[in-house]
């Protein structure tokens, strides 16, 4: 599979907690939905509205929900396991948002507010009034409102009387099977990463700032990065082969665990612990990027630390022999020792 190509450097983004303020309002070019992932279906949806928008003169702008609206409705009812995983946190998301040309992110709050606003008020309120839409992007399923009840009809129904236009997206397949981040979640779930990759465009991956943990690595003899990871977030758990970007010039090969870590502790806190292999440093409160390459098994709850630290030994051998078998490796293990980072 090859990397999707990286769109033309754009304006910096501009992000919005709720709409943005009149002064910084200007005509747009829209997409509104969930981008967890940013999918190459929802690549081929950013490509669409950046195109448009150049050719007419709008800023492409993206509006999006925090949290999902599954999620909300989940915890509403009490039903949290009704609750989709994340495959991307929000970070990342907008990150991804800008590489794909968006200068506006509308992040809006998905609330009880929200969930129960009539879909012409949504329109009224947040289209016209709040963005000021002249050209809207939606999925071919797209519904919006309470109940649920706005939908593409009734958005072209507006287009006409307040002068913007409406033009919607069929899905986009891959071998037959609809582009979707359930697909996605589905994939990572069973630890299918190269499935995960073919629907993302990319392989997948997770970013965040390097923060201290218990030391515990030092002590077994493999010092980690350790990431923390949201709640919802991530959509896979395991322990992996990875390449940690963000530290060097180059990627940097090692091992990671991803997950609640049950041997050592009981909190069911989510942790990403990433340990870079022959690299010694400083590499706190860093942002770093954790691609991940093979899952090599599922988390385990060992019976005591020598039997948690034999099976961090043969995790780390066979992640050796993964790069030493393959072009990923060669370059990046025989990187200089001034280039050695870890915590």
């Amino acid at each position: 599979m090859n990397p999707s190509p990286s769109p033309a450097p754009t304006p910096a983004l501009r992000i919005f907690r709720g709409l943005p303020p009149p002064a910084l309002r200007r005509p747009c070019a829209l997409a509104i939905g969930n981008f967890d992932g940013v999918h190459r279906g929802h690549q081929a949806i950013l490509a669409r509205v950046r195109q448009v928008a150049q050719e007419r003169g709008l800023v492409p702008t993206v509006m999006t929900f925090e949290p999902h609206p599954r999620e909300f409705f989940a915890e509403l009812h009490k039903r949290p396991e009704l609750a989709p995983t994340r495959i991307a946190g929000l970070r990342d998301e907008l990150c991804a948002l800008a590489r794909y040309g968006m200068q506006h992110v509308v992040v809006e709050k998905f609330n009880e507010r929200l969930a129960s606003m009539p879909a012409q008020e949504f329109i009224d309120r947040l289209l016209i009034d709040g963005l000021r839409v002249k050209w809207l992007l939606v999925g071919d399923d797209f519904r919006f409102g309470a109940h649920r009840t706005g939908d593409i009809a009734l958005l072209r129904a507006n287009a006409e009387r307040h002068g913007f236009e409406v033009e919607s997206m069929d899905s986009v397949t891959d071998h037959g099977q609809r582009i979707s981040s359930s697909a996605i979640r589905t994939a990572l779930a069973v630890g299918d990463l190269e499935r995960a990759a073919e629907l993302l465009g990319h392989p997948y991956s997770v970013s965040g700032h390097v923060i201290h943990g218990q030391k515990l690595g030092r002590t077994l003899g493999f010092p980690t990065l350790n990431l923390r990871v949201s709640r919802r977030c991530p959509a896979l758990s395991g322990i992996f082969v990875v390449q940690v970007h963000g530290l060097a010039p180059g990627p940097l090969p090692g091992v990671a665990s991803l997950g609640v870590r049950p041997t050592v502790d009981d909190s069911g806190r989510v942790l990403l612990e990433v340990h870079v292999f022959d690299f010694s440093g400083n590499a706190y409160g860093k942002l770093v990027q954790v691609e991940f390459l093979k899952k090599l098994r599922d988390e385990e709850k060992f019976v005591d630390l020598p039997t948690l630290k034999a099976a961090i030994e043969d995790d780390a051998r066979q992640a050796r022999a993964y790069f030493a078998s393959s072009h990923l490796g060669q370059a990046d293990l025989a990187t200089s020792a001034t280039d050695r980072i870890s915590s």
